[in-house]
C-alpha cells in the first residue's frame, strides 16, 4: 500500500494479506475486549482476511487463548494463537532429549505445553532439571525463585519465555515477568540464557510465513516488545494507543522502537482518517513543529494524529522527545495536545 508521510491513501489493512494482533492492550485488557476491537476483528473476518494472535503471556495455552478469545465475541482457532509459552516448550524439545526433566517457574500452561512436547515439568533443583523455563504466573512466588536460582547455579540453562517489565490491566500496569526474571538476574547477576518471546523475532517470523508472499502487518501496544519485535522480524507495524505505550513515550522512543504507523485505536485498520504513518513532515498537516532551546513547540490546526506525525519527526531528528517539553502555541495545538496526553 502506497503511503505518504502525513497519513494513507487507502485503507491501511488492504496492503497486507495477514495482520498479527497482540492481545493484552489491544484485543483484550485482562479479561474484558477493549472497545470496538471486537467489531474490528469480525470485519477483518467478514472480509476473508487472516489474522493471527501472538502473546508474550504464558499463562494460558494457545487453546486457552482461543476459547477466552471465543468467549469475548471473537472467533479464535488455536492455530491462529501463537503463544511465549509454546514457544519456549517447542525450543526445548528440540534441544533436549525426550522425557527430560525441565523446572519450571510460572503457570500450568507452561508445564502443559513442555508435557505436549514430550518433556517433563519438574519443581525442585534435586531432580536435576535439563534445564530452567520461566514464565509470568499470578502465583509466582520466592520458593519457585529460590529452586530456579539453584538449578541455574548448578548449571542448568536458563530460558525466560519473554521479558515485560509490566502488563496492562484496568488498573494500570502491573509487574510482568520481566520483573520475575530481574529477581533470578539480581541473584544470579546475569541474564537468560535465551529469550524467546517478543521483541525476539521468533513468534512473528513464524506467522509471518503463514502469509506466504504477502505482507504481514503487526498490531500492537508496547514499544518494547510488539514493535521492536517487529522490526526485528523486518516487518511494518501499528501502534494503537490503548494499551501500554502512549505518544509521550514515542517521542523519544528509539529508531529499533518506532513503529510504521500509529492510530488511537484498531479503527485505523480500515478508516485512512485514524491513522498516520510516522514520522511525518514538520509542516504537514495543518501543523508546524520546532525544535527551540527549551524543547518542541507545535502550532497551527488539524487533526491530532497528524500533529502526532509533526512532532515526531522533529523529535526523532533532533533526539529531543521530553513529555514535559511540548508546548503548544495555537489554541488548536495546545487542545490537541491535551488530548494526546502531551500538554506541558
Amino acid at each position: 500500500m502506497e503511503r505518504d508521510p502525513a497519513g494513507t491513501s487507502a485503507r491501511l489493512v488492504d496492503g497486507y494479506a495477514l495482520v498479527v494482533f497482540d492481545l493484552d492492550g489491544v484485543i483484550y485488557l485482562i479479561d474484558k475486549p477493549i472497545p470496538g476491537a471486537v467489531e474490528a476483528v469480525g470485519r477483518l473476518h467478514a472480509e476473508g482476511r487472516a489474522v493471527a494472535y501472538a502473546t508474550n503471556n504464558a499463562s494460558r495455552r494457545s487453546s486457552e487463548v482461543a476459547d477466552l478469545l471465543t468467549g469475548m465475541g471473537v472467533a479464535a482457532r488455536p492455530e491462529e494463537v501463537l503463544t511465549s509459552a509454546a514457544a519456549t516448550a517447542e525450543l526445548l524439545r528440540d534441544r533436549l532429549p525426550a522425557g527430560a526433566p525441565v523446572l519450571v517457574v510460572g503457570a500450568e500452561a507452561l508445564r502443559a505445553e513442555l508435557r505436549a512436547v514430550g518433556l517433563r515439568p519438574v519443581t525442585t533443583v534435586d531432580e536435576q532439571p535439563a534445564a530452567v523455563a520461566q514464565g509470568y504466573g499470578p502465583d509466582v512466588g520466592w520458593a519457585e525463585l529460590a529452586e530456579a536460582s539453584l538449578a541455574v547455579r548448578a548449571g542448568a540453562p536458563w530460558y525466560a519465555t519473554n521479558t515485560d517489565r509490566t502488563l496492562p490491566s484496568p488498573r494500570g500496569p502491573l509487574p510482568g515477568n520481566g520483573s520475575l526474571v530481574a529477581v533470578l538476574r539480581t541473584a544470579l547477576g546475569r541474564d537468560p540464557d535465551v529469550v524467546v518471546g517478543k521483541p525476539e523475532p521468533a513468534l512473528f517470523a513464524t506467522a509471518a510465513r503463514r502469509a506466504g508472499q504477502g505482507r504481514t502487518l503487526v498490531v500492537g501496544d508496547r514499544l518494547d516488545t510488539d514493535i521492536e519485535g517487529a522490526r526485528r522480524a523486518g516487518l511494518d507495524s501499528l501502534l494503537v494507543l490503548t494499551g501500554v505505550s502512549d505518544a509521550a513515550e514515542l517521542l523519544s522512543a528509539p529508531a529499533d522502537r518506532r513503529p510504521t504507523y500509529v492510530s488511537l485505536d484498531l479503527a485505523g485498520l480500515f478508516d485512512p482518517a485514524a491513522v498516520v504513518g510516522v514520522p511525518g513532515a514538520p509542516d504537514g498537516g495543518g501543523w508546524s513543529a520546532t525544535a527551540t532551546g527549551d524543547g518542541l513547540l507545535l502550532d497551527g490546526a488539524g487533526r491530532p494524529l497528524d500533529a502526532l506525525a509533526a512532532l515526531y519527526a522533529v523529535a526523532w531528528s533532533t533526539g529531543d522527545g521530553s513529555r514535559s517539553r511540548v508546548r503548544g502555541v495555537s489554541p488548536a495545538a495546545q487542545q490537541a495536545l491535551a488530548g494526546l496526553g502531551l500538554a506541558d
